[in-house]
């Protein structure tokens, strides 16, 4: 499955600009919405999904998203619904999964792992599974074929954060700024040396996330890197429409912009 993603970067990269990833909450509001938002993620423009499990404690979420997954959850957003998501866009893109460790453990690895690749992930980001631990979904990831994406932060020691790029597979997810997800005014000073070490040190591509909300941003984000990750901004205008049909609209709107500014 690394293979599909790093196929996605590549054909982006031959366009000359960075690949664009938006950010989906699965099952937010409700999984005819989420089916909606995703196929308007695959016309318009996207270069690859990240496909977000709802959680109840997500620590890497800011309140747009938090509130995003709580409400998917009260409406009886599942796995196995986020991953009928993944099924509808994945034969079309790479969908890589953003799920936290105790749903994983939950359901037991290698059974995450397998449904997974199943429906066509080509990849998971765990945000609250330290470097070196988690073997046993580490072990599960491999054996189904799938990446298990890093993140590395500013605050990320140099050290750790070269053993992390070593090790990378799929792509490294680049944090811009130090606190949890959401859109800024201003991209975070320093992130061009950040970006840079990155791609020193890793032999996958560099993607950025947080703090990305306007299609200027994005553009600014994609000189620098491999790949720009835009998800709050997205979330709010689902959270703001009246219906599916004018989420899809809304995001695919956004998302045009976005890679026109990027060309």
């Amino acid at each position: 499955m690394s293979e599909r993603i790093a196929a996605a970067f590549g054909r982006a990269g031959d366009e000359g600009r960075a690949a664009l990833m938006p950010y989906m909450m699965g099952g937010f509001p409700s999984q005819d919405w989420a089916r909606a938002v995703a196929g308007s993620y695959a016309d318009s423009g996207a270069d690859l999904i990240e496909l977000g499990v709802p959680f109840s404690d997500p620590l890497a979420d800011g309140p747009v998203i938090h509130a995003a997954g709580t409400r998917a959850l009260a409406g009886g957003a599942t796995l196995e619904g986020v991953l009928e998501t993944c099924t509808l866009v994945s034969d079309r893109l790479p969908v890589v999964l953003m799920i936290y460790a105790n749903a994983v453990l939950a359901r037991g690895p290698a059974d995450f792992a397998r449904r997974s690749a199943d429906a066509g992930a080509a990849g998971a980001i765990v945000p609250d599974l330290p470097s070196g631990e988690g073997e046993p979904i580490r072990a599960a990831m491999a054996d189904a074929g799938l990446a298990l994406i890093p993140m590395v932060a500013p605050t990320t020691p140099s050290e750790r954060r070269l053993r992390i790029c070593e090790a990378a597979e799929g792509f490294v997810y680049v944090v811009s700024l130090a606190g949890v997800t959401g859109e800024r005014d201003e991209l975070a000073p320093g992130l061009a040396e950040l970006v840079d070490d990155v791609r020193c040190e890793a032999a996958v591509p560099a993607a950025v996330g947080f703090g990305i909300g306007t299609p200027e941003q994005a553009a600014a984000v994609g000189r620098v890197a491999d790949g720009v990750i835009v998800g709050t901004r997205l979330v709010r205008a689902v959270a703001d429409a009246d219906d599916p049909e004018a989420a899809a609209e809304a995001v695919g709107s956004f998302l045009r912009a976005s890679r026109a500014a990027m060309a």
